[in-house]
């Protein structure tokens, strides 16, 4: 079983590529929250696990983390867009 993790910061509009952004400047939402990427997690059809009290190494607050099972088969990488899609979706 594939465990795959999503921090916050991988969606986050505010931070550079260096500082943890994932995705495209364009696809990113400011200030996502682990309930909103688990909420897109679930939409894209894989299982969502909230982790509240991690941390991404590359920031100092801690934001949660998601974990997401049963992705066998998607890379990490199609995943973090499907979801960042999703999460653009969920706040208009």
């Amino acid at each position: 079983m594939v465990e795959n993790v999503i921090y916050p910061a991988y969606l986050d509009a505010s931070l550079s590529r260096s500082e943890g952004r994932r995705v495209a400047e364009s696809a990113a939402v400011e200030d996502p929250t682990v309930d909103e990427i688990a909420k897109a997690v679930q939409q894209v059809g894989y299982d969502a696990v909230i982790e509240r009290d991690k941390r991404y190494s590359r920031e100092f607050e801690t934001r949660g983390r998601v974990l997401v099972n049963n992705a066998d088969d998607a890379t990490k990488n199609d995943i973090v867009q499907a979801v960042a899609a999703y999460v653009g979706i969920l706040r208009d």
